[in-house]
């Protein structure tokens, strides 16, 4: 599992929108506003200055090739989508040959053709994220009983159930692994209210609760960004804390501060986690906490969320510069400081020697490619609706799942 130069402008630092708010409001999610222009290559552009395109519904077919430098690619097919996301991150997914959007209904694609292998309606709730272990993708119960179902990725059956017997309301899975789900969850009371809440892990073979740990009054159901690791399970809440535990018992291993809340992601690589933490980027040890390395971006910035890919951990910050970090050591691979004018990534994935971005809340953003060992920016791809909608990259072997606003579209990467 696993995923800005000194400079400020002043869209940089320009409120969001009403619409953003509301988005945001969902999930507790903080923001960090990006900036403008997106590149357009030597093909035709429509008049918003996105490539033109197949309509939804249609295909694009075509090669599979990626533009030159300073093109950008056109869409393979494109498709509606139902997408209930409230903010979180984990909204699109692909697993073997068809890509999944969490929304109502819920449904499956093949990553070739867009065609709709499957839909289930009523089995996502809102805001749902889209949990994969052992091959099978973990949901709170649309029937909202208090169960976690397990699906069939490829075919969107239900698979497992678990028997909870009502003891929590509305279980929410914020991790699995083969053998267990790790989900947060309210504690129900006589009087059927849920004051406090836990985490729990539900023992995927017999679909009961292995263990529970109470977790501090006060802290809230909502705003956890999570991940496992082998043995270990760690997550952020909006109180401040990142916390780590034992996977097998549930045992506290440690927990710290951080001077904000974590609202974009968290990333984990062999043994350490890395937090985004206001200017400081920070590697700690899963095992006790201690911090192996930190890295300072400039003042009046601060670091947007990690991810780690390969070995490398990729980050963008709020004055604009994508950082390439060696994720054992903290050493600088690369720096792009040359994107003051050009929205910055927030989300990563990489097919050979590309590095694909997609970037957050702003009409000009959409999927980019970089030059994986310079950092060079090689094109953008704007859909040109104008949507002040984030977007999400998945990949898919020669292809690319791109999600913006309710477009789901496929873009080549090879």
């Amino acid at each position: 599992m696993t995923t800005r130069s000194g400079r400020t402008t002043e869209k940089s630092l320009a409120a969001p929108s009403r619409r953003q708010l509301l988005r945001l409001a969902g999930a507790g999610l903080g923001i960090a506003l990006a900036g403008a222009l997106t590149a357009c290559g030597p093909e035709e552009v429509d008049a918003n200055g996105g490539m033109e395109g197949p309509k939804p519904g249609k295909s694009g077919g075509g090669s599979t090739a990626t533009p030159a430098a300073g093109g950008a690619p056109r869409v393979l097919w494109q498709q509606e989508a139902s997408v209930g996301t409230l903010g979180n991150q984990e909204v699109l997914a692909v697993v073997g040959d068809v890509v999944l959007v969490t929304g109502d209904p819920l449904v499956g694609r093949d990553i070739a053709t867009g065609k709709q292998l499957w839909s289930r309606k009523g089995v996502a709730t809102p805001g749902a994220r889209l949990i994969m272990g052992g091959g099978t993708l973990y949901l709170a119960s649309g029937e909202y009983d208090g169960d976690v179902v397990g699906l069939d990725p490829a075919t969107g059956k239900e698979t497992w159930r678990s028997r909870l017997g009502g003891r929590y309301d509305q279980p929410r899975p914020v991790g699995a692994d083969e053998d267990r789900v790790y989900v947060i969850a309210g504690v129900m009371e006589k009087d059927f209210t849920s004051p406090t809440n836990v985490i729990a892990a539900i023992d995927v073979r017999t679909g009961k609760a292995v263990w529970s740990e109470r977790r501090d009054t006060g802290t809230e159901e909502y705003g956890i960004t999570s991940a496992v690791l082998g043995d270990r399970l760690v997550y952020t809440d909006h109180r401040k804390n990142l916390t780590v535990r034992d996977t097998a018992t549930g045992r506290q291993l440690w927990t710290k501060k951080i001077s904000r809340s974590n609202f974009d992601r968290i990333a984990v690589h062999e043994g350490l986690v890395y937090v985004s933490d206001s200017r400081n980027l920070r590697a700690y040890s899963l095992e006790d906490g201690g911090e192996r390395w930190s890295l300072k971006t400039d003042e009046f910035s601060m670091f947007l969320g990690p991810s780690v890919i390969d070995g490398i951990l990729y980050v963008a910050d709020s004055t604009h510069a994508l950082w390439a970090v060696d994720a054992a050591t903290g050493k600088q691979r690369w720096r792009n400081t040359g994107l003051l004018d050009v929205s910055v990534p927030v989300q990563f994935v990489k097919v050979g020697d590309t590095l694909y971005g997609a970037t957050q809340f702003d009409k000009n953003g959409g999927v980019q490619a970089y030059d994986a060992g310079t950092g060079k920016l090689r094109w953008t791809f704007n859909d040109g609706q104008r949507e002040e909608d984030q977007w999400y990259v998945a990949a898919a072997g020669e292809r690319l799942a791109a999600l913006h606003g309710d477009r789901l579209q496929a873009l080549p990467a090879v």
